[in-house]
């Protein structure tokens, strides 16, 4: 899947779910940590790359339609969200995928659509308000 996801020369190209923004994504390895870059105009992001296999496991056994409910750092998130899952204390890492402190958040912004891409869910693409499940 990692090949899939591309490489800082030739990272994939991705639209934010209400298809409003573009951004691209890549695989890399920081500090021997796999990660996910994610490049937002001059802002990088990194997410634990374990985020993907997690994410969709998790899911998977939701089985239904999630809230993707983005939000900044800062901000708290909305419960029952996918951006509260990816910060909370309950999922397999234990808090953040969000790799970098002030940047951790907005998980539910930049990683459905990747894992939309990579086949592994669904996602809506309405101006507000968007949900994912598990394909």
């Amino acid at each position: 899947m990692k090949e899939q996801i591309g490489t800082k020369e030739n990272p994939t190209l991705l639209k934010t779910p209400p298809l409003s923004s573009e951004y691209t994504m890549h695989f890399d390895v920081k500090d021997g940590k796999d990660v996910l870059v994610c490049t937002v105009g001059k802002t990088v992001l990194l997410y634990d790359y374990h985020c993907l296999a997690d994410l969709h496991a998790m899911l998977k056994q939701h089985a239904d339609w999630m809230e993707l409910g983005s939000a900044d750092e800062q901000k708290p998130a909305k419960e029952g969200t996918v951006e509260a899952w990816g910060r909370s204390d309950k999922n397999p890492v234990g808090g953040w995928y969000g790799l970098k402190k002030g940047l951790r958040g907005r998980f539910g912004m930049y990683i459905p659509p990747l894992m939309e891409k990579l086949g592994l869910a669904e996602v809506t693409h309405d101006a507000k308000g968007n949900k994912m499940k598990a394909l």
